[in-house]
């Protein structure tokens, strides 16, 4: 069985015992944090939500919190002088997929 879940803007096909690394939620690790199905997959079974399957949650404990790798964005205007450099790195949190919980 697998499921899809959105978070943080983004998409995951996850199943259990999955670890997978999405943008940091308000958790702590060793703590659970619990997601909405948009797609639940059982063998031959699809059960798509419009846009949530109704009653389905995936359920997944923090495992660390960590942080993407440094992106430099670097503009250059030719022969104006001027230039600028910006750095971020994205805060990210390790989450294993501990549950699959249909309706």
């Amino acid at each position: 069985m697998f499921a899809v879940i959105k978070t943080g803007g983004k998409q995951y096909r996850v199943a259990a015992q999955d670890v997978i690394t999405i943008e940091r939620l308000a958790a702590e690790p060793g703590q659970t944090v619990s997601f909405e199905a948009l797609m639940l997959v059982d063998g031959d079974a699809v059960t798509v939500g419009a846009p949530v399957v109704d009653g389905a949650r995936v359920t997944g404990e923090v495992v660390e919190l960590t942080r993407g790798p440094k992106v430099i964005a670097f503009k250059k205007r030719r022969r104006k002088n001027s230039k600028r450099k910006r750095g971020h790195r994205q805060d990210l949190m390790t989450v294993r997929i501990v549950e699959i919980a249909a309706a």
